[in-house]
């Protein structure tokens, strides 16, 4: 799988090894942008790489046999997340706003179920309604 399509495109499965390989990219500059600009930058850093970061997580859950909307709503949830601090609705971080505990929380603990799930267990064994297996397409016959 190229690229292009790892981070365009949600349609197919990828095996845990691309999606962390993706994952690690997709971070790197939001931290560079949050330790060298601060919260609102990487907020608007985040913003940029939401669709990319929605396109690897769906196709992770793909191989997990997990519906799309499971990685949009963790998505659009991130997406608030980030509005709010950009908008500076979430207050300073010394004393953070009831909003931001609102949105955080349940974004945070899905994102560390979706990170276990999606990051550390097995695709689905052979195809499923999303595609062939990917660990099955490397292996030769």
């Amino acid at each position: 799988m190229h690229g292009m399509h790892l981070f365009t495109s949600i349609e197919g499965r990828i095996t845990r090894q691309p999606f962390w390989i993706a994952l690690l990219c997709l971070s790197v500059p939001e931290l560079v942008a949050h330790v060298a600009l601060g919260e609102r930058w990487s907020s608007i850093v985040s913003l940029l790489i939401a669709y990319p970061e929605f396109a690897v997580f769906a196709k992770r859950g793909h191989d997990r046999n997990v519906p799309t909307w499971v990685a949009g709503v963790f998505i659009a949830g991130a997406v608030v997340f980030n509005l709010i601090t950009l908008l500076g609705l979430s207050g300073p971080m010394t004393n953070p706003t009831t909003l931001f505990y609102v949105v955080s929380i349940p974004v945070g603990i899905m994102g560390l179920i979706l990170l276990v799930d999606f990051g550390f267990r097995r695709g689905t064994a052979g195809p499923n309604r999303y595609g062939p297996d990917p660990l099955a397409m490397r292996q030769p016959t």
